[in-house]
C-alpha cells in the first residue's frame, strides 16, 4: 500500500467521553471485525477495563477502509486512556501518529 493511503490517528478525550465507543463504531464501519465476533469495548483487553468501562492501556488497530470514491485506505487507530494520570501514554500516541 502506498504511504499516501495510510492514515495514522488517535482518539484523545477525557474519561467517560466516548473514546472506546467511537473506536468501536469505526471498527464496525470499516468491517475490521465480523458482527458475530464483535463486542463493546473490543480494544479493551484487560478484565478491569471492561468491568469499570475505562481504558487503562493504549490499544491499536489497523483497519482497511474503502472510501466512497473507491480508494482504499489503511487506518491505523490508537485508542488512548482518558485519565490525567495517563498523559504519558497520550503523549506517546501523539508522537506515533506524527511519525516521530
Amino acid at each position: 500500500m502506498e504511504l499516501s493511503s495510510i492514515r495514522n490517528f488517535c482518539i484523545i478525550a477525557h474519561i467517560d467521553h466516548g473514546k472506546s465507543t467511537l473506536a468501536d463504531r469505526l471498527i464496525q464501519a470499516c468491517g475490521a471485525v465480523e458482527d458475530r465476533n464483535f463486542q463493546d469495548q473490543i480494544l479493551d483487553t484487560m478484565d478491569i477495563e471492561r468491568e469499570r468501562g475505562i481504558t487503562i492501556k493504549s490499544n491499536t488497530i489497523s483497519m482497511p477502509y474503502l472510501a466512497r470514491d473507491g480508494k482504499e485506505y489503511l487506518l491505523n487507530l490508537i485508542d488512548t486512556p482518558g485519565h490525567v494520570d495517563f498523559s504519558h501514554e497520550v503523549r506517546r500516541s501523539l508522537l506515533a501518529c506524527e511519525a516521530r
